[in-house]
This record gives structure tokens, sequence and C-alpha cells, in this order.
């Protein structure tokens, strides 16, 4: 199940848990529960769902294609996918993936010499909704369309493909056998989503039917209509399965920051949410409402009260007060003209009031569900010109980020494990998973300010600049210089002025890619600058830089322009402040949030950036691109294949390969292990955080919330009785 795919579940959302076939490996370590915040489902039996109804269920945008395997699928297009077609593996809580007993009686690695064997033995009852059985012909042309040898089918990735021999009939009724070329260690990430012989048999259905929906699917559901707006699954007449506890699933297209407004209407049932309004509707929970209104009343008869601990809470008090200023302001004059004043601010506060109070009834409608997400954000540096090609400037540059200081930024707030992230691999959790930032060292400005004196770089005088903060100047670029004072006292900081949302959407860049290709997002968490900031717009002051043959150390921090740039803020001007302390200056620049990957992330246009990645239940397979070492193409030009920062080594390479063919699970996972200290030890990115997933829930809703890494199972999900 590649990258973009469960996970991402969007977010990430995949799987569940169950036996590994022979030669897999195992170790303790891939025993016990999730850890906390590995997800957040109301559970709830089958039995007590109604067995009917229709769950509306948010998507970014409506997708381009329902082919999991196009450049152009999404988030969207993997969610819909894991409804209507074949799962053969699913994944668990903490991302390991598990047999799909809907779809496999058995799957197993049946030789490996002279060649590597998995067969599949098919569930008797599985059949397209055409009423075709499952076969070894929908095998064969997934595996002819996806292995790259063939143009016309412009996939997104043929990771695992192209190392498959042939595929062909078993030796017994339903089996399917896989003779690999080359050894493959992660064979469970082929097939799934499987399309029928159909979709993957013909390059031009590959590549345009999908896009208005699915004629035959095998999954619980399936695909009824697609419009510019939502796309519409019903129950599968044909499925073998546990019959769907819902009638219909809606997945409408509702922004980001359109979503509060849809919740309030009542347009949705389920839906990934903004911070905001996450705390708006923890705000209506039994007991903060109480308060909310304690406090506002405080507020209108003018008593003094400390900050609203949530939205909600803070808009009743708002509203109340504002309604108490204009009845005070009213009857400033005499006779009628001052009683009409009066009347009239009365009844707007009455008016605001109401409102405030329709929409936080309407809130109340619902739950807050929140897990870490099965993806991180990251501190990208481009390793490929200027001072950070010098991996001591990066290690500087690395150690001088406090990490725990910007998890604790963005997840503290939302009631998370606020611990940074250790690997750029796997997720806390995952089996494998192991802290390697040791590889570079602790946070360290003595350390970091020694690294760039190595490389030249030297406290060479006291240096002016204006801060803009808050402002673009004519190049639409910002400099972030606080002072070392400055620094410290913000950096403390966990005030409410400093949060907002982290859950965005996976956006593919231009040379990402889908199924299984790593998708970057742009997201992390951010928001306006802390309140220490406030004021200092325009403010000339001194900054201490570091120099080199009289240059000062400038790195370009490119940030996009739109919803997603403003919640990296608040991270990226704490990482400008932190550099500070060490003499390095940084020129944040905002750019269009439409060509922030496809013109700077993927071109190289950058000396920093922030960006995420989701996580895999198959790191040797999924991350190898993107920290692969660049490679000069005939034409002079350099094929970085996913690795933005363009830092990369031999040796990580020649790990992730011997990983990809050890067929021994324990052995796979501590190459991978390794892969991950080299990786850390270049510099090239600082993973700094997972990030969080913060579910809006209707209530009466069960099996669904944050999902993290699991595969939601659609069939169990519904509403109570």
């Amino acid at each position: 199940m590649p990258i973009t795919r469960s996970r991402r579940a969007m977010l990430l959302a995949a799987g569940v848990m169950l036996p590994l076939p022979v030669l897999t490996g195992c170790s303790s370590e891939d025993d016990g529960p999730p850890p906390r915040a590995a997800w957040d489902i109301a559970s709830a039996p089958r039995s007590g769902t109604a067995g009917t109804g229709t769950l509306r269920w948010a998507l970014d945008a409506t997708p381009t294609t329902l082919n999991a395997f196009q450049k152009t699928a999404d988030t969207g297009t993997q969610r819909i996918a894991g409804a209507v077609l074949p799962s053969l593996y699913t994944l668990d809580a903490r991302g390991r993936p598990q047999r799909n007993g809907d779809y496999l009686t058995s799957a197993d690695v049946t030789s490996t010499d002279p060649k590597q064997v998995v067969v599949f033995k098919l569930n008797p009852k599985a059949v397209w909704s055409d009423g075709r059985p499952i076969g070894a012909e929908d095998f064969q042309a997934q595996w002819k369309a996806l292995r790259g040898t063939d143009d016309k089918y412009g996939t997104a990735r043929n990771a695992g493909y192209d190392r498959i021999a042939k595929v062909e009939p078993g030796d017994k009724e339903h089996e399917v056998k896989v003779t690999f070329a080359k050894p493959y260690t992660d064979w469970r990430s082929l097939f799934t989503p499987l399309y029928p012989k159909s979709v993957m048999g013909n390059p031009a259905v590959f590549t345009a039917a999908a896009s208005k929906g699915l004629a035959v699917g095998a999954g619980p559901f399936m695909v009824r209509e697609v419009t510019d707006s939502e796309v519409t699954l019903v129950r599968n007449p044909r499925w073998w399965g546990d019959r769907a506890r819902l009638s219909r699933m809606v997945f409408e297209a509702v922004p980001a920051e359109k979503r509060a407004e849809a919740l309030i209407a009542g347009r949705l049932d389920l839906a990934e949410v903004d911070r905001t309004t996450a705390r708006r509707i923890q705000a209506t929970a039994p007991g903060k409402q109480a308060a909310g209104a304690k406090r506002g009343s405080s507020s209108a008869s003018g008593k003094a009260g400390a900050p609203e601990a949530s939205t909600g809470g803070r808009e009743a008090a708002e509203a109340t007060a504002t309604g108490a200023a204009r009845e005070e302001a009213g009857p400033t004059g005499t006779g009628a003209a001052g009683e009409d004043a009066g009347a009239q601010g009365a009844a707007t506060g009455d008016t605001d009031k109401n409102r405030s109070r329709t929409r936080t009834r309407a809130l109340s409608k619902f739950t807050l569900r929140k897990a870490l997400d099965p993806g991180y954000t990251q501190l990208a540096l481009n390793g490929t010109k200027g001072p950070l090609a010098d991996e001591r400037v990066r290690r500087a540059v690395a150690r001088a980020i406090d990490r725990k200081a910007l998890a604790k930024l963005v997840l503290k707030p939302v009631g998370l494990p606020s611990e940074p992230l250790g690997n750029h691999l796997l997720m806390a959790g995952q089996p494998g998973y192991k802290d390697h930032s040791g590889a570079l060292g602790d946070p360290d400005t003595n350390a970091a300010q020694s690294l760039l004196a190595d490389a030249g770089w030297r406290a060479g005088g006291t240096g002016r600049q204006k801060a803009l903060d808050g402002k673009t100047d004519d190049r639409g670029r910002r400099q972030s210089a606080p002072t070392a004072t400055e620094s410290a006292t913000n950096e403390g900081s966990t005030s409410p002025a400093t949060e907002s949302s982290t859950n965005e959407s996976s956006t593919n860049p231009a040379t990402g890619s889908a199924s299984g290709a790593a998708s970057p997002t742009a997201s992390g968490s951010g928001a306006p600058p802390a309140a220490g900031d406030a004021g200092r717009s325009g403010r000339l002051r001194e900054t201490a830089v570091v120099r080199k043959k009289g240059r000062p150390l400038v790195l370009r921090f490119v940030l996009p322009d739109d919803q997603t740039g403003a919640r990296l803020g608040a991270v990226g001007e704490r990482i400008a402040r932190m550099l500070e302390k060490i003499g390095v200056r940084t020129e944040i620049t905002k750019v269009s949030g439409e060509s922030y990957f496809r013109d700077h992330i993927a071109t190289g246009d950058y000396d920093l950036a922030l960006y995420s990645w989701p996580a895999s239940a198959y790191p040797a397979t999924d991350a190898r691109p993107i920290y692969a070492k660049p490679q000069p193409a005939a034409d002079g030009s350099l094929v970085v294949e996913q690795n933005y920062t363009r830092v990369g080594t031999d040796q990580i390479d020649q790990l992730f390969d011997q990983a990809l063919s050890e067929l021994d699970g324990g052995a796979s996972r501590s190459l991978v292990s390794r892969a991950d200290a080299r990786i850390w030890a270049a510099a090239g990115s600082i993973p700094l955080y997972q990030r969080p997933q913060l579910v809006a829930m209707r209530k009466g809703l069960v099996n669904a919330g944050a999902f993290g890494f699991a595969t939601p199972r659609y069939q169990d999900i519904g509403f109570r009785r």
C-alpha cells in the first residue's frame, strides 16, 4: 500500500493487523498495543448501528481521477479507492500490513531459490461488480501497466512492479503466482488497490475513463455518481463480505477554510478540521460552555478575565462584550435620538449573541477526534548551492534547531504528545522505529558556531537590518532577525497567538506521484508571530551575523503565500529566531502557493523550506526516491527523483537497495534503520514533528474518527441505532 494511499488516509488513514507470511521475520517490537495518539476511533459493534443512512465526508477537492496510479491522484482518490476496490493488505494502527481476508485466504513466499515466488490464494467469493471472478488476468494487467515499460501509461510509479518477472495462474483454482526477477521485501505493497483488467489493460482507459467514475469495482461500495463537487458511493449489491452499514457515502469537496461553516450548516458528518475549529468544538463539551458563558458574563460587566481557552468561549465572551459596549455607547445624546441609538446597539448585541449561540449549538452536535498523523513536517536544506552545499553549514543549522520546542509549539496546544520525530522513514510506534537524531547531536549553539567557523563563517561584526515582521518588501520577501534576547523570550512562549491549523491535505508537486509515490505537502503548523513579535515591524535592530570574506551568511527561506503558508508562519519565524542565535540571517520569501512545489521546491529555488511527507508502511520502497543521491542525466541536468534537498550518498542508496532485497523482515528493518542514521548525518532534511490529525465527527457516528495509520473498514462505519 503505497505511501499516499493509506496513510494518508488522510491521513493518513490506514489499516489493520494480521499474521505475517513465511520469511518475513518478526521481533518483540512488533508486539503490543499502538502508542498513545496512534488513532482515535469511536468503536462500536456493527450490530449497534442502524444499518442505513448517508455519511457526508469532506474532501479538499473532487478527485480529478479515480485511478490511484495516475500522477494526478490525491488523497480523495485513495479514500474512494479504498471503499470500492480490492485492498489485499490493509494497515493497522501501528502501520503494519495485514492480510485482508475479504480478498485473500492466504499469501505466502513459497520459494526464494532460484527466484522469489509469492502465491496469492484469492477468496473464492471475490468477484467484480459485473459478476466476473477476480483472477490472475487482473494481476497480469496491473503488472504490465505499472512495470514501467510502456510510456502510454505514464504511471506515477513502478516501484516493485518492475521487479516482477511474470504473473500467472497458480497450480490450484483461485491462485495467482507472482515470480520476481529480483527479491522484493515489500511485495505486500503490490496490487493494492487492485483494478480490473478493463482499466489496466487499456492505456486509454487507464488515463481517461476513471476520471468520470469506475464502471466496475469490488468493494463494499461502488461509485454511483461523480460531479464537480462530490462523489457518491452506494452499496455494492455483489459484495460478498459483511454488508455495509451505510446505504451511501458522499464525499463532498469542501476547502479547509470553509469546513467550519459546512459543519455548522449541517452539510458534513466527518471532516478534518483546523485548530481553530477544533477548539470551538471542544468548547461545546459539557462544562466548557458554562465556563465560557461565565467568562462572557464577566466581560459584559466590565470585569477583566484570563485569556479564553477556546475559540467558542471567546466568541461568546466577545459577542456579549460587544453588545454591552454598544448599549453603553448608544445613549450618548439626549431625547429620542439617543434612545434610538441605544435601542439599535442593544438589538445588534442581541443579534450577535443569538448568532453565536446558534453556531455553538450546531457545533455541539460534533465531537473532536485527534491522533498523530502518519506524516511529518521537515525543514529542508537545499544542498546543491550556496552556503548549504557545505555539509558543515547544514549540520550547524541542524544543531541550532530546537526540535522539541517546535514540536511543543505545534502539538501541545491540541493535547497530543509533543515529542519531536526522530526518524525520516518511520513514525513513532511503527515496527523498527528508533530516534537517530543523535547522528547530528542535540541542539547546541556553541557546537553550531564551531561548525560554522570550521567552514569559514565567523563572527565579523554587527550587521544592521530592517525587520519587516508581518510585511513583505517589493520582492515579496520578509527578513527575520530578532535579537538574541528577543529570541530567548519568544521561544519560550506557547501563547494561543501562535496556534493554528496543521491539518493540510496532501498536494502532489508536478514531479510527485500517487499510489505509493510519496507526495510532499506544504503543511505543518504555524500562525501569526507570537505576541512578543507584535509592534516590532519596521524597527531597526542590531544583529550579530557570521561572515565569510566579508559576506554575511543569509539563507533564503521560502514559504507558500497562502493559507498553508500562514499555518507554517509561526514555525518558520521560530526557526529564523533560532538561527539568529548562531549568527545566521534568514530572508523569508513568500511565493504563490500554487507554484510553491512546482517552481521552487522541485526546481531547487530555495535555501530553506518547510513541507511535509506522508509516512509509509513500506519505507524501503517509498522512501528511497526521497533520499536517493541525485544523478547526472545525459543532457547535463540533475535527476533528483523526489529528493528535493538534493542531498544523498552512495551508502544511503546501497542500504536502501539491500533493504529492498532482504526478505527477512527484521534484517530489512535493520538496514532501513542504518539508512536513516546516514540520512540524519547528511543533514539534508530535519524531521520536526508528526502532524496533528484533528477530525470533527457527528455524534452518533461510529467506527470512524482520526484513523492515524489505520485503514478504515468502510463496511463497519455507521450511525448508532
